[in-house]
């Protein structure tokens, strides 16, 4: 198995990403300060929450480590002071979103594995992890889930990204080197999705 270390070490990696992906949508929102940084926090931590609830791991480390919850308001003050810049530096902010897409799915499955759960059980866990968070996000101001609707396919460079994590795994293949392959895996999948506007089917009904 990998290990804690290197699973929260990618954990927090990815916080800070998704952290001002949900300060960004406050901002789109035009919600206040409270409000850009729940739905910071929310983004940021709530696939995480669900993982660890899932697993048993109580309480989840969310509310243990102080980290977890700095790092979401280190994002919410960056963008609250400077979300004029950071709104011209959107494609980067996108890039770093599916940096955070990508290291999310991963340090899931790790966790997931570490605790004792199936494969397929670690795969699923790790897509909660990547894309809980925008869902809770996405539902709390008022809009449809990305991930239900996104024609840039969102969930399923997470999915591919956790399952080749959990195959290196059960290959025996551990290390920070072998977990990270799984997210530059889901990275590179997401930012070509981006790039060459693939899409997933829209639900009926839903205009183009």
């Amino acid at each position: 198995m990998t290990g804690p270390g290197v699973a929260a070490v990618l954990d927090l990696a990815g916080i800070f990403v998704f952290a001002v992906s949900g300060a960004l949508a406050a901002v789109r929102q035009r919600l206040d300060v409270v409000g850009m940084v729940v739905l910071a926090e929310i983004t940021a931590l709530g696939g995480g929450i669900i993982r660890d609830l899932v697993i048993g791991a109580v309480p989840p480390a969310a509310f243990t480590d102080l980290g977890y919850v700095l790092v979401p308001l280190a994002a919410s003050a960056l963008v609250f002071f400077w979300h004029p810049q950071v709104t011209r530096l959107l494609p980067a902010v996108l890039l770093f979103d599916a940096a955070g897409l990508g290291l999310f799915c991963t340090t899931g499955t790790i966790k997931a594995l570490d605790h004792g759960l199936s494969p397929i059980h670690a795969v699923l866990l790790g897509v909660v992890t990547a894309v809980g968070g925008g869902i809770l996000r996405d539902v709390l101001s008022g809009q449809i889930p990305a991930v239900l609707y996104d024609r840039q396919l969102y969930a399923l460079p997470a999915l591919l990204g956790a399952a080749v994590t959990a195959a290196a795994d059960g290959a025996g293949l551990h290390g920070a080197a072998f977990a990270a392959g799984g997210a530059v895996l889901a990275f590179g999948l997401r930012v070509v999705a981006m790039r060459y506007g693939w899409r997933a089917p829209r639900p009926r009904g839903m205009p183009d």
